[in-house]
């Protein structure tokens, strides 16, 4: 699930990954983060307090900066990018992927929605060969791009790009339909019957297959597949060899695949169903994103010269959108640091895998982090905030804590566990508690059982839930145990620790009225 880099959910009992990036996710997201993790700044490898912010940091403090975010919070693996001005500063991995491998700089890795700023930058290329407009009703250059609303025809294709299409996670549940749609042109499909939640370009709204419709288009327009279009006009002119673009979670190799955290521990599971190409589906390197870093921060050039769009382009992609509150550009997120530089940068969340990438222009530096961790405590944006503070501060920020999610996975697990001899305790007791009830309403022994059905009912709409904390999002049922893992294994066990004790009481009360019942009825002959 990419999470929206501006939204922020609603506060609960246990800290969870935002399900999405946007806008003001960007640094001000990785700044409470940092109040986790990444805020004081006094550590023994940090540079003096006269180091200059806009020089680039040595690799060794990077490098210890690295492993000791990986100590504190459990991060199995991750692959770290630093450059500044035209040149790649360090590239490195460290610890190691799933299958137990070191995680290299050549390693690939999901990018998560990070992959948005690919799939615009395709887009704008297309635009400056004169092959579409910016401003162009989507449906003149893609036809079979229709919906249930009708004025879906008059989104244009920046409104894809900057999200603000009227599309919408409350009109279209785009996760929650798994691995159901497997090609580009399926995801296009999908939209048929769907409607606006706003008029086209009257408000932003963060939602993934704005950006799965201008991956299509991309195809439309090139005549050749999203990732062969990517390969031959970005990622080879860049020297990018080792990155693609794939459509589903079944197309991540070993290594891109991740783990979630429990109890501070990191568990290797396989990513939950789901179809990415064009808004998360990019799998890179530290080596190939240094490249795209570069690119990005010299108007365009790679590091080795080429040009893969105009210095006009990269500063229109890095423009954000006046409906957006001036924080979403087109498929980059606008913010500042501690300092108040301004920052360019996008996340990207799976539900095993993180990413963030960030651009510094005044000083030129850019920053890009690959986690193998779905969990926010754990994962690439705390520890990309913590490298932006290095550069922008020349101080390293103090390691983050992982006790508070410790300490509320510890507990939360308790009291599943502690369901358990409360259950044993009611289902041993279910015949006292019947014949206690007998000559009773049954509306009033109904009553009494209410209250075990709320965890059952709980977990089964735990989805909705979760949803709405996050304003609104798509979640699928099968997501939620990604996202809160300790809550919904002691759910899991507390809805049927209350349905064992609910039914073996309902069984006995029955049972104890028909005896009730015929005894009264032999003692009446």
């Amino acid at each position: 699930m990419t999470p929206d880099p501006r939204a922020r959910p609603r506060p609960v009992p246990h800290p969870v990954p935002a399900p999405c990036p946007g806008p003001r996710s960007g640094h001000r997201v990785l700044r409470v983060l940092g109040l986790l993790g990444a805020a004081a700044l006094l550590l023994p490898h940090a540079a003096p307090a006269s180091a200059e912010p806009s020089r680039a940091p040595a690799p060794a403090a990077v490098d210890a900066l690295v492993e000791e975010y990986r100590e504190a919070t459990g991060l199995p693996g991750a692959a770290v990018v630093l450059t500044h001005g035209t040149e790649v500063v360090h590239a490195e991995g460290y610890g190691t992927t799933p299958g137990g491998e070191p995680v290299t700089e050549r390693t690939p890795m999901a990018v998560a929605s990070v992959s948005k700023s690919f799939t615009a930058l395709a887009v704008l290329q297309l635009a400056e060969a004169g092959e579409l407009g910016l401003d162009d009703p989507v449906r003149e250059h893609l036809p079979e791009f229709t919906m249930a609303d009708p004025r879906a025809a008059r989104i244009t294709v920046r409104q894809l790009l900057d999200q603000t299409s009227g599309m919408s996670d409350s009109e279209f549940a785009s996760y929650s339909r798994g691995r159901s749609t497997l090609t580009l042109r399926q995801s296009v499909e999908d939209l048929r019957d769907a409607g606006l939640a706003a008029e086209p370009g009257t408000r932003w709204e963060y939602h993934n297959p704005n950006f799965q419709v201008a991956a299509r288009l991309v195809e439309v327009v090139s005549g050749r597949s999203f990732a062969d279009h990517l390969d031959e006009r970005v990622l080879s002119p860049l020297g990018m060899d080792d990155t693609t673009t794939v459509d589903t979670d079944l197309d991540l190799p070993p290594g891109a695949r991740g783990h979630i955290s429990v109890l501070g521990l990191p568990v290797p599971v396989d990513e939950p169903p789901g179809f990415g190409n064009g808004s998360g589906g990019v799998l890179s390197t530290a080596a190939d994103m240094g490249a795209w870093l570069v690119a990005h921060n010299n108007g365009g050039r790679g590091p080795g010269g080429d040009r893969i769009l105009s210095e006009e382009g990269i500063e229109a992609l890095h423009t954000p959108s006046p409906v957006s509150g001036g924080s979403y550009a087109l498929g980059w997120s606008t913010d500042e640091t501690a300092s108040g530089a301004p920052v360019v940068e996008h996340s990207g969340n799976l539900m095993t895998a993180t990413a963030h990438q960030a651009l510094l222009p005044d000083s030129g530096h850019g920053v890009a982090v690959m986690a193998n961790s779905g969990s926010a405590g754990s994962g690439a944006s705390g520890l990309a905030a913590a490298l932006v503070e290095l550069i922008d501060s020349g101080r390293a920020p103090a390691p983050p804590t992982g006790t508070v999610v410790l300490v509320s996975d510890a507990v939360l697990l308790a009291l599943g566990a502690a369901a358990v001899p409360l259950a044993w305790r009611g289902v041993r007791r279910a015949g006292d508690w019947a014949r206690a009830r007998v000559g009773r309403p049954w509306w009033a022994a109904a009553a009494s059982l209410l209250p075990y059905a709320v965890p059952p009912l709980l977990l089964a709409f735990l989805h909705e839930v979760v949803g709405w904390l996050y304003r609104g999002r798509d979640v699928a049922w099968f997501q939620v145990p990604y996202l809160f893992t300790s809550f919904w294994v002691a759910l899991v066990i507390l809805a049927l620790a209350c349905a064992a004790v609910a039914s073996v009481r309902v069984v006995r009360l029955v049972s104890v009225r028909r005896a009730a019942g015929g005894g009264a009825a032999r003692a009446s002959g």
